[in-house]
Formats: structure tokens, C-alpha cells, sequence
């Protein structure tokens, strides 16, 4: 999932780090100066959790609303749960072979994915996520072997931890820029600096190069290191077939800017309990759609 294919790397290489060095990020929109404007949250009292920032599925943001200001939990569609699912897949398969848990998949499925009530058994899930698990570890263990028959003389920690440079699901707080609990980045890779976010969707969205952007800055803000790469990964599925695309991109200024104007309209709509209104039009993949219609039904 978060390999760099040859291609990836030429971007990578020839495309976006030379046009991170060149053009830079304004000083401002660094993490590290999340006490200064325009990073410091004006609501100091109001924290978010980081989809509410990044979500864009409500045109008027009226999902955030429904979502903390009424309490609404939603309801999670197929697309959801399947999302879940493949995330939680991800993170056990890098996870289990990194520490050395042979775990087969039959027996953390029905243990750990039924047992926490991720998905239920739908034959086409689980199927899907066999996939994503067993070419998971297919690439680590040919990462695995191939840094080992070019270092013959390194340590087996030092191997994995070069082989694999991955950070799954790393929590980190967001709460220096208005962020609520602890964060789950889907993945860092800490030789690269680059921040991964796993998608599973057929659309390739602009906004959702927002979460490796939060991210990156939250990232700056704890551990004032420059981030500069995000990346996107879309898992997507044609007939049996699993597909991955990466968006490899350069969180750039605009990026930042537009990361915080969403968390600031946010935290306002929150703080000040502000109904933004119903939009014209809800997005089938909105989990709060359904109480957000039946109560503009009754308003009506």
C-alpha cells in the first residue's frame, strides 16, 4: 500500500521535491508555529476530530453540526464499512509481520474483525480484505528479502526498520490545532517524510488530499519537522480484482490555507452551536443524511 513504485519515485524525485525546495512553504503555515496566526484556533475552548475538518460531503458543512453540536452518531453505509474493514486490515497485516505474529487470515478475521464489530460477514468484504492482507504482506516479505540479500551484515531490527519505515496508524494529538484526542495517521513513512492516507473510494476527490495536509501539519506541530509530501492511496476493486492508485502531491500553501480555513468554519459551527443550514443536495456516502432529511422534513 504505501510502496513507492518506480514511477512514484521518478515523481517523487524529479517532480515534487525539486518543486518543494524551489517554491517552499510560507514560515506561517509550518505546524511549529501553531500559536501564531493564521494556525492558532481562534476557539481555544472547542476541539474537532480531524474528519469533521476534512469531510466535505455536506455542502454546507451542516454534517459537522448534526455530527458534535447534536450528537448524532450517523449511519454508516456499506462504503463505510467497507472502508473500515480494509483499514483495519491494513493495520494489522504491516503490524503482524512486522513484530514477527505469523497470524493467518481466516483466524483474525473472525476473531478481531467480527469480535469489534467492524463489518459484519459479508462474503464480498471479507473477501476484499483477504486481498488487501495477503498482497500486504506479499510486498513486505519481498522488501524483507531483498534488503536482506543487499545487507547481509545488518542487524534484522535494523533491516525491518529500513525495509519497512512505516508508522502505522500512529497516534499523535492534534490538540495544538484545535484537534480533539489522540490521531491515527494511517501511515508515516519517517525516511521519506511522507504522510499516507488510504482511501477506498472509485472517485479520486481533491479534498482528500486534506488529511495527509492536517496531518502533516499536526506532525510539525509535535515533532517540528518540516513535511512537505502527502499521499493519497486508493484501494479500489473491479470484479476480483484489487487496484491501487497513489496521488503523490506537495503540500503546498494553498493546501495549508485551505486545511485551515475548513477547520476554522468548523470550530465556529461548533463553538457557537451555529446551524449552517440544509443543502440542496446530500451526498449518498454522508452518514448523517438520513436525520438531516427527516428533520428538514419536519421543519418543512
Amino acid at each position: 500500500m504505501f510502496f513507492l513504485s518506480d514511477i512514484d519515485q521518478k515523481k517523487l524525485l524529479n517532480q515534487i521535491l525539486p518543486k518543494a525546495r524551489k517554491v517552499g512553504v510560507s514560515e506561517e503555515l509550518r505546524g511549529w508555529n501553531w500559536y501564531k496566526s493564521p494556525l492558532k484556533p481562534y476557539y481555544d475552548d472547542t476541539k474537532i476530530p480531524m474528519y469533521s475538518v476534512c469531510s466535505q460531503y455536506c455542502p454546507t458543512r451542516r454534517d459537522v453540526f448534526v455530527n458534535i453540536v447534536k450528537g448524532a452518531k450517523g449511519v454508516p453505509s456499506k462504503k463505510v464499512i467497507q472502508g473500515s474493514a480494509i483499514h483495519e486490515t491494513v493495520r494489522t497485516a504491516f503490524n503482524t509481520f512486522i513484530e514477527g505474529q505469523f497470524t493467518s487470515f481466516e483466524s483474525w478475521y473472525s476473531s478481531v474483525i467480527t469480535s469489534k464489530g467492524v463489518v459484519n460477514i459479508d462474503p464480498i468484504i471479507k473477501e476484499r480484505s483477504r486481498n488487501v492482507w495477503q498482497l500486504t504482506w506479499a510486498y513486505c516479505e519481498s522488501r524483507l528479502r531483498d534488503l536482506s540479500s543487499r545487507q547481509p551484515y545488518a542487524s534484522k531490527r535494523d533491516i525491518i526498520a529500513t525495509a519497512l519505515p512505516f508508522l502505522i496508524e500512529h497516534r499523535i494529538t492534534g490538540e495544538l490545532l484545535g484537534l480533539s484526542g489522540l490521531l491515527k495517521i494511517d501511515c508515516f513513512d519517517y525516511l521519506r517524510d511522507i504522510v499516507f492516507d488510504i482511501k477506498v473510494s472509485d472517485e479520486s476527490l481533491d479534498w482528500y488530499r486534506l488529511y495527509p495536509t492536517g496531518y502533516s501539519l499536526v506532525i510539525e506541530s509535535v515533532y517540528e519537522v518540516p513535511v512537505d509530501v502527502g499521499c493519497t492511496v486508493y484501494i479500489r476493486f473491479k470484479d476480483d480484482n484489487l487496484i491501487i492508485d497513489k496521488d503523490l502531491f506537495f503540500i503546498n500553501d494553498d493546501l495549508r490555507s485551505w486545511w485551515v480555513e475548513e477547520r476554522d468554519e468548523k470550530l465556529k459551527i461548533v463553538s457557537q452551536k451555529l446551524d449552517p443550514g440544509f443543502p440542496n443536495i446530500c451526498s449518498e456516502d454522508c452518514m448523517y443524511r438520513l436525520e438531516c432529511r427527516v428533520e428538514e422534513n419536519l421543519n418543512q
